[in-house]
């Protein structure tokens, strides 16, 4: 901090004058500092995927700052990533007490009421859904430019019926609000509607105008990839791949898709597997994320087209531990095993 000099004080007058104050800035300095430093190692837990190092970090530092509204965000993500609902809604709660006019607080305290929604039991769901479908809405009115809580409530009415507040019709005018605000959401709105509805054809229309829209969002190109595994859609995976990287160039996502694409091209396999096992070393356990299961169970199809039957055995096995309910994984190994 500068300080700037009074006037008419001699030097060391001055500096006793000063001395209480300085002390008190000290001490303040100091105290935000170890502030500070509380939510930047939770942030840095977040980041890592610790999430229970991340709550307690944070939780230390809403202790500090309990006015601080962006350390209950965080808190609401990491309650989310360990799947303590009750918990993600309190702090998304708090949030938006503490700023009742952020739009992403909003948005994220209708995450978490989604949350628990699809957790809940017949009689508290609709309930949940009531307050997730409010929550995007205020988070819309609040912020017409936040695209995420935008493409949530449009998510939310083309797949939810009209008893807890969705319903296609409501999601029309939403979408078309997009066309003159952004091509690339406005497009991947329409297709994920169609996809919601199952209507594919059209879906793999409009997920390629987003593409081709110039998308800035990251999370809307790898949407778009992980439908296009689920496609089996090896160009569009290079695609999303090469647009994700230019997006965001050290996100693991595009390693992923990238080599899935490989595998289901059946070429350039070793740097298909080189690709996968990058992506399991720097990929957090995130939402949003391709899962380990998943990268397992591709490295098990990659080793089963190059006909290494015991590599492949080993992979799928891997998922299996991970994830035992995975069906795609049990079933690969069922055949795998029969050759």
């Amino acid at each position: 901090m500068r300080l700037r000099r009074g006037m008419g004080i001699s030097r060391q007058a001055k500096y006793w004058v000063m001395l209480p104050v300085l002390l008190a800035g000290t001490a303040s300095i100091s105290a935000t500092v170890k502030q500070g430093e509380a939510l930047e190692a939770g942030r840095r837990a977040y980041e890592n995927g610790d999430y229970a190092k991340a709550v307690l970090e944070l939780q230390a530092a809403a202790a500090k700052e309990p006015q601080n509204g962006d350390i209950q965000l965080l808190l609401t993500k990491s309650y989310l990533e360990l799947q303590e609902r009750d918990a993600a809604i309190t702090s998304a709660e708090k949030a938006v007490a503490i700023d009742p006019q952020s739009s992403v607080f909003h948005e994220w305290l209708g995450r978490a009421y989604g949350e628990k929604a699809d957790h809940a039991s017949l009689f508290t769901a609709p309930g949940l859904a009531r307050k997730t479908h409010r929550e995007f809405e205020i988070a819309v009115q609040l912020d017409e430019k936040n695209f995420a809580a935008r493409q949530a409530l449009i998510e939310f009415d083309c797949a939810a019926p009209g008893l807890v507040g969705g319903g296609e019709e409501k999601a029309k005018p939403e979408i078309a609000k997009l066309e003159s605000m952004d091509a690339a959401e406005w497009h991947y709105a329409l297709g994920n509607c169609r996809r919601q509805k199952k209507d594919f054809a059209d879906a793999d229309v409009e997920f390629q105008l987003a593409l081709e829209s110039h998308p800035k969002s990251a999370e809307l190109i790898f949407d778009i990839g992980d439908y296009a595994v689920r496609r089996g859609q090896a160009e569009r995976l290079m695609e999303v791949a090469d647009l994700g990287t230019t997006v965001t160039a050290a996100d693991p996502r595009g390693m992923f898709y990238r080599a899935v694409g490989f595998v289901l091209k059946n070429e350039r396999q070793e740097e298909a597997e080189r690709l996968l096992r990058e992506y399991l070393q720097k990929a957090p356990k995130r939402t949003g994320y391709p899962r380990y299961a998943v990268a397992h169970e591709w490295l098990g199809r990659l080793h089963e087209n190059k006909g290494e039957k015991e590599s492949a055995v080993k992979e799928y096995q891997v998922a299996l531990q991970l994830e035992p309910k995975n069906k795609s994984a049990r079933e690969s190994l069922k055949r795998v095993e029969k050759k």
